[in-house]
């Protein structure tokens, strides 16, 4: 469960922890680090367990427990610089820093929000036959490909090489995350109120939105936003339309710190 730590260029202002997706891996999202690095913001993150190398060679089996203490890693990490932090969860990702916040108060400048796991509309093609099986451990391919993830033709020549993707699981860890996506939608109480933004993909083909939009709504918050970006995919910071995306996203970093006092 490594950590990477990038250092702002220049003047840093705050922290931005990034949580990816479950099945990839932190170096997906290598323009976004950079993108976040050159606008000031140092950045920390890491592949979640059994995620990155790990996953070249086996299924993911992996204990959503693990997933959590790790996301508390990368928290503790952040919080070291002393500025204000900032966290971007997106897929499966999104969904654990949003379990973290019902169960803990974190100090947390702002939540960004990228495509929260919180309904699945694209199952495992042999869902109901599998999880029939007495075996836990028989085999399950999500069969999320780049495809589905976004229309970057750049990202589908680079995918051809990466091993380190891969959305083989078991029966087990799919049944967990089933769970964990119920658990987060009918948790009673609010997370704590901070800022938060929350982006969908006006055409994901892995998510009911939805859920998304209902979730926010519940919270009760006093400062949020909501986007939906009409024709992108799920895959937000890796779609062409991501320097907008990202400038969305810096805009609401930039005024959170305003309200906070700080020069931006």
């Amino acid at each position: 469960m490594d950590v990477w730590k990038w250092e702002a260029e220049g003047q840093p202002k705050a922290v931005v922890v990034v949580i990816h997706n479950a099945y990839e891996h932190h170096s997906r999202h290598a323009w976004l680090i950079q993108r976040l690095r050159s606008s000031g913001f140092h950045v920390v993150t890491g592949d979640l367990p059994g995620h990155g190398m790990e996953s070249v060679r086996s299924v993911h089996d992996e204990k959503f427990t693990l997933y959590n203490e790790f996301v508390k890693k990368l928290l503790t990490i952040g919080l070291n610089d002393s500025l204000p932090m900032f966290v971007i969860g997106h897929g499966l990702g999104a969904t654990l820093m949003i379990r973290m916040l019902q169960q803990e108060k974190i100090e947390c400048a702002g939540f960004i929000s990228s495509s929260p796991w919180l309904g699945l509309k694209h199952q495992p093609a042999k869902l109901s036959a599998m999880l029939t099986k007495l075996s836990a451990t028989k085999k399950l391919n999500h069969e999320i490909t780049i495809e589905m993830l976004t229309r970057s033709y750049e990202t589908y020549i680079e995918s051809r090489q990466d091993r380190k993707y891969t959305p083989m699981v078991t029966a087990t860890w799919y049944r967990e995350l089933q769970a964990y996506m119920k658990t987060v939608m009918q948790h009673e109480g609010t997370i704590q109120n901070i800022p938060v933004l929350l982006h969908v993909a006006g055409n994901d083909k892995i998510t009911d939105t939805t859920y998304a939009k209902k979730w926010l709504v519940n919270q009760g918050l006093t400062e949020f936003q909501f986007k939906e970006w009409k024709r992108l995919y799920h895959d937000l910071y890796l779609e062409p339309e991501r320097e907008e995306v990202y400038l969305y996203t810096e805009a609401f970093m930039d005024n959170v710190l305003r309200s906070l006092g700080y020069i931006v």
